[in-house]
């Protein structure tokens, strides 16, 4: 099993439309997937139109309920979603009350182990206790950013607050998104992009956009486009870094 956690500080820069679109893509190329959606605001809970039917994160969190229990199917065979809920909010508190709270996701993971090939974590944006757990429990973590000076600036801070800890040798692979190649500074970046970034790079695209109005991955409603197209290449990208990387 792997675990590939979609995590940025800021939010606005691509990261539940890479989440979902990559689960998707997982999916279909015969994984077994879980999109584990980590984010209050529950995104991609919406964009798989899955109505969460837990009382938040408190059992979970306490261990009182296996994560299993709260999985739903999807429209996708092969694709399952830990759904969220606004109440996910409060996550950060509820793991401060446990022993080894920094443990906690993994600890939550290690059961579903024989039951898929890939999970994904769709992550809130924020440096916190949630996300030193994704942290830990990670394979891989790819931090999608807008190319600019500002998105360039927080990869720094991800990668300062990384550095030093005990994560072992889990490769942060930062993602070009939601480019828009008319746009000076967006060319300068993408002309050179930070270390170890994909050398995909998702556009802007209304078709990102869209997912909101049909509440399907990119490639159900525009398999030809330029945003589905994007994730393909970057879906078999990251398979081939992954590979190379575990073994």
């Amino acid at each position: 099993m792997t675990i590939i956690g979609v995590y940025n500080i800021k939010g606005g820069v691509g990261k539940t439309a890479t989440a979902v679109n990559l689960s998707y893509l997982s999916a279909k190329a015969g994984l077994r997937t879980l999109l584990w959606d980590l984010d209050p605001q529950g995104a991609s809970t919406f964009y798989f139109r899955v109505k969460p039917k837990i009382k938040g994160p408190k059992k979970l969190a306490r261990g009182e309920r296996d994560a299993g229990e709260a999985i739903k199917a999807t429209d996708y065979e092969g694709l399952d979603l830990l759904p969220a809920d606004f109440s996910f909010r409060n996550l950060d508190l509820l793991l401060e009350d446990q022993k080894k709270p920094a443990g906690r996701l993994r600890k939550l993971i290690k059961p579903l182990e024989d039951e898929y090939d890939r999970i994904y974590l769709d992550c809130p944006p924020s440096i916190s206790l949630v996300s030193e757990n994704v942290f830990l429990a990670s394979s891989a973590l790819v931090v999608p950013i807008i190319p600019t000076t500002l998105s360039l600036r927080t990869l720094g801070q991800i990668t300062e607050f990384l550095a030093g800890r005990e994560l072992g040798e889990m490769p942060v692979w930062p993602l070009l998104s939601m480019a828009d190649r008319r746009k000076r500074m967006h060319m300068a970046v993408l002309e050179h992009p930070p270390a170890n970034a994909f050398e995909t790079v998702i556009p802007y695209a209304s078709d990102v956009e869209r997912m909101g109005e049909y509440l399907q991955p990119v490639a159900e409603f525009s398999a030809a486009g330029p945003a589905a197209q994007a994730y393909q290449a970057l879906w078999q990208e990251l398979e081939h870094r992954l590979a190379l990387a575990i073994t």
